[in-house]
């Protein structure tokens, strides 16, 4: 028998809706009130008066989360009895015969495979997205060393702490990269259009294209926008947004989502958006396979910045400004200089060799030095090994009319200016390591924004002047985001979005990301 929560077949979000086949349901709805305070849409109520009591709502997942939520479960568990069993063969006997290791590898990972699910590890919710899945699997992780310490203590065995720091740090060794290597599997698999989750978007027509676009860029997150809801003449008249058929007016939406089983019901900003609103589409939702997913206005800023808080009764949205000096900000600088110490010692060999093919090359000098422009506006000579001929700037306005960039930038994929050793330089970004000197003299930092060139800041909008607010990076954003294919105006959206939501934990996970961006050579030329 068919399960009765199951979405309808996707086949149903084809379906015509009455706003397509009736002329007169496509009229602009009444005139909308003021646009809702920013605390409204984080608003959670309970289900309306006199409706069926339906909280929480039932959310079947897809086949294809099940499975994954599966194999997650089947790999801890299959490394938790593998660690402790090797524990129990490798730990030395105690003089507490009432207690072999077996035992106490047994009460280990009894204790882990309590308190993973207690600790929502394994929810299928933050599963191949975001942090919170590996915050789960650490609280996890602690509350079962806690758990195996307290036993312990109160048994008065000793021979737990070998378990507490030994056998459960070397769990967590294999734990966390086991969960990234699953995650990146199934981002390979969504990079191919599989494994996504459906989703009806609502809301202003600008707002939604922005989703839509930054959904298809980031296929990650696992997000496929397949219709959207809106009550913007023009975007009713085309009959789609950025690609994506408008199924219905925005007061149409709730009947869409039943009709339709969308996995995500995403509402952008529109002046529709009334608290009321809100929570009446938010009760509608109730017993549907739809989450309700609200963006706010600051598109932005994300991150550490944002705190919610209850106040008089109502979810308030704490925006704290970026905090690009203090404490954190000496650690940056101390890491930075050190980290360009030891990468210079490191790679000092592999310099010498880059330097002396560059010399054979052609004869002509390894460096090339470009003036850019760094924190506060201040210019200072950047260092590159060279990768195009010699006067290789004097050449550059022949070929302005092949230029593929867009903005201020002078970018082409074929670029004849380029040598031989310099396309190898540049497909692995090995050009940019001389960069460390500027690294270690203060001038840049080893993760920041593109450091601009004199010419480009010129151009810059008020906005874009914020890049200028910290140091140029050796990488960023812009390098584990598509490099060379971003358009001008995504390399600056991404380096704002870096000053905006700036933090030690950002720099750690872009230098990670730059190790493959550069090895696979995605998006370099």
């Amino acid at each position: 028998m068919a399960d009765p929560r199951r979405p309808s077949p996707p086949a149903a979000r084809s379906d015509p809706s009455p706003s397509r086949s009736d002329p007169t349901s496509a009229t602009t709805p009444p005139e909308p009130p003021r646009p809702p305070p920013l605390v409204a849409v984080f608003s959670v109520t309970p289900s309306a008066p006199g409706a069926p009591e339906k909280w929480p709502p039932t959310l079947p997942f897809t086949a294809w989360e099940r499975r994954y939520r599966a194999v997650v479960v089947v790999t801890d568990v299959v490394a938790t009895i593998t660690v402790t069993g090797i524990a129990a063969a490798l730990l030395p006997g105690t003089s507490d015969q009432r207690v072999p290791p077996l035992w106490l590898a047994t009460g280990t990972a009894l204790a882990v495979l309590a308190a993973l699910p207690l600790a929502r590890a394994w929810h299928q919710g933050p599963l191949g997205a975001g942090p919170e899945e590996f915050h789960r699997l650490g609280r996890g992780l602690v509350g079962a060393a806690v758990l195996v310490a307290f036993i312990g203590l109160l048994a008065g065995v000793l021979a737990v702490r070998p378990c507490v720091f030994v056998v459960l740090p070397a769990l967590a060794a294999v734990l966390f990269p086991q969960r990234y290597l699953l995650r990146r599997l199934l981002h390979r698999a969504r990079r191919r259009g599989r494994c996504l989750l459906p989703v009806l978007a609502a809301g202003d027509p600008t707002t939604l294209r922005d989703l839509i676009e930054r959904t298809r860029q980031e296929s990650h997150v696992g997000w496929r926008v397949e219709a959207v809801c809106t009550s913007a003449p023009a975007a009713l008249a085309r009959g789609a947004v950025a690609g994506v058929p408008v199924v219905g007016t925005l007061d149409q939406l709730a009947d869409h989502v039943r009709r339709g089983g969308y996995r995500v019901v995403a509402v952008t900003a529109d002046p529709y958006w009334s608290p009321d609103r809100l929570r009446r589409l938010a009760w509608d939702l109730e017993g549907t396979p739809a989450e309700m997913v609200v963006a706010p206005v600051l598109m932005e800023v994300a991150g550490p910045r944002l705190h919610v808080s209850a106040v008089l009764g109502m979810p308030l949205l704490r925006v704290a400004a970026p905090r690009l000096t203090g404490g954190r900000r000496v650690i940056k600088e101390v890491a930075d200089r050190v980290g360009a110490a030891m990468l210079l010692a490191l790679l000092a060999p592999l310099l010498l060799v880059i330097a002396a093919a560059i010399r054979l090359g052609d004869g002509g000098p390894s460096l090339y030095r470009q003036r850019r422009v760094g924190r506060d506006g201040r210019e200072f000579t950047l260092l590159k090994f060279r990768t195009m001929v010699v006067g290789a700037d004097r050449l550059r306005p022949r070929l302005r009319q092949d230029n593929e960039a867009t903005g201020p930038l002078f970018k082409m994929r074929r670029d004849p200016r380029v040598t031989r050793v310099g396309q190898v330089l540049r497909r692995y970004s090995l050009d940019e390591l001389p960069q460390l000197v500027n690294v270690l003299a203060g001038r840049m930092s080893l993760v920041g924004p593109r450091p601009p060139l004199p010419e480009e800041t010129a151009a810059y909008p008020p906005d874009a002047r914020r890049r200028l607010l910290v140091k140029p990076g050796l990488t960023g954003l812009w390098q584990v985001s598509g490099r060379s294919d971003l358009s001008w105006s995504e390399s600056v959206r991404l380096d704002l979005r870096y000053v905006e939501d700036w933090s030690l934990a950002l720099d750690l996970v872009i230098l990670w990301k730059t190790l493959r961006a550069v090895l696979t050579g995605h998006g370099a030329y």
